[in-house]
Order: C-alpha cells, then sequence, then structure tokens
C-alpha cells in the first residue's frame, strides 16, 4: 500500500481517543470551532495527550480573524508553544503573515524555534498569501514539515489544481496537506486531482446536549463540534481504496 496520512481534528477530549481508534494518523486540537479554531487551554492539552497515543498537534492561534498579530499574541504564542512542549505533544500548528501578505519569516521563526524538536505545520493562514508559490519556498526555509492549505479557495474541491502544483513544486521539501471540506464523498477525487498523500479532515457532527434540565426562555440549543467516528472509518477505508486498490 502507497502510503498516506490523515490527520482529524478534535474539539474535545473525547474525540481524542475516538479517532486514534479510528486509524487516523494524526488529531490536530483546536478549541472555538466557530472562529476556526484557536488554542486550546493547557488543561484541555493534558486531557487529550492522556487521552490518545498518536501525533498530538494543538493549534497556536490566540483569536479568530486574521493572521496579523501584535506584539502580545505573539508572546502568548510562544507561551502556548512552550506548555504544548512541556505537555508532551508531537508537534504545533501555527501560522503569521506580514500585512502585506507574506509569511512572517522573522515570528514564525522565533516560533518554530521554540517548538524545538516538535514539528511544526503551517496551517491555512497559508490560503491568505499573495504568492502561494513564495510563501511555500519561505515555509520550506524556515523548517516546517507540512502546509495545510485548501489551494487558496474556501473549499479544497476548488482550489485543487493550485494543490496539485504545489505538490509538485514541493516534491520531498515538504508535505502539502489537503484540508477544508474534505469528506468521505470526495476524498477519492481529491487524491487524484491534487496527487497529495497528506489529508486533514474535521469530520464534524454537532452533539445534542445531554442535559434533562433545560431552559428554554434561552432560545440555545447548547450544541457541541465533535467528530463523527463513521464518518473518519469511511474516509480512512477511502483512502486504502484508492491507495491500494484491489
Amino acid at each position: 500500500m502507497m502510503k498516506y496520512e490523515l490527520e482529524i481534528i478534535a474539539f474535545d477530549i473525547q474525540s481524542c481517543s475516538e479517532i486514534e481508534n479510528c486509524g487516523a494518523t494524526r488529531i490536530e486540537l483546536c478549541a472555538n470551532p466557530l472562529e476556526g479554531g484557536t488554542t486550546p487551554s493547557a488543561g484541555m492539552i493534558k486531557a487529550a495527550r492522556s487521552a490518545c497515543s498518536i501525533q498530538l498537534f494543538p493549534i497556536i492561534r490566540p483569536r479568530g480573524g486574521d493572521f496579523l498579530y501584535s506584539a502580545a499574541e505573539f508572546e502568548a504564542m510562544r507561551e502556548d508553544i512552550q506548555q504544548c512542549k512541556s505537555i508532551g505533544c508531537d508537534g504545533v500548528v501555527l501560522g503569521m503573515l506580514t500585512s502585506k501578505g507574506e509569511v512572517d519569516q522573522k515570528r514564525c521563526a522565533q516560533l518554530i524555534e521554540a517548538a524545538g524538536s516538535m514539528e511544526v505545520t503551517f496551517h491555512r493562514a497559508f490560503d491568505r498569501v499573495r504568492d502561494p508559490f513564495e510563501a511555500m519556498e519561505s515555509i520550506i526555509a524556515l523548517g516546517c514539515t507540512r502546509i495545510l492549505t485548501s489551494g487558496l479557495h474556501p473549499h479544497a474541491s476548488e482550489g485543487a489544481l493550485l494543490i496539485r502544483e504545489l505538490v509538485e513544486r514541493a516534491g520531498t521539501r515538504i508535505q502539502i496537506m489537503v484540508g477544508s471540506e474534505v469528506r468521505s464523498d470526495n476524498i477519492r477525487s481529491l487524491a487524484s486531482s491534487t496527487t497529495a498523500t497528506c489529508f486533514h479532515s474535521s469530520a464534524r457532527i454537532d452533539n445534542s446536549s445531554a442535559m434533562q434540565y433545560s431552559n428554554s426562555d434561552m432560545h440555545e440549543a447548547l450544541k457541541h463540534a465533535t467528530v463523527d467516528p463513521m464518518e473518519v472509518r469511511r474516509i480512512k477505508q477511502a483512502l486504502d481504496n484508492y491507495f491500494s486498490p484491489s
């Protein structure tokens, strides 16, 4: 079988063991799914590390919105990376841009230095850059292990042609990981059109509250994002079939 990687997002602690049991390669740990994922608390990271033995990569993102951070936010990111390292995470997921849409090489380099032996994934801040090929070269020079991208479009299926070109230009220098709306019903098509071997999905569902009492005057469903184990298994099975056809 040709080797591939499958990364799944965990928005809660319970998802971590479920993702591992489904055979995924790696977990990206995030809080705050409504803003696209922000840095989880140290307590959540510790609990996640105890819940699984596969690779665990917390996102280092102090807030939602853009990727142009203040000095105070940068220091918080550096401290969060130190926390991840002390907890025993395998890597972190980060990204910083300049106001001109370029990779902030100077400050990213400082964060990567703080990561030490942990791997670093450059996240979908990449999809907001001015020149994707110039940005990729900057990220390679920084020493990142992989880039998560949807090809500078909202969904990976829309950016598949650019992702394919990134994969070709990157060669063995860096992994290009396909993400955004990656599901079991399109994963084979994405694998074929992008030629990538590294994939990222939330496999997300909304979990209803188990509360027996609910104040109806609050007009809140109190659902939270979690992983759908069956969808993870379907994605993995589709990849197994694609990379090892019978």
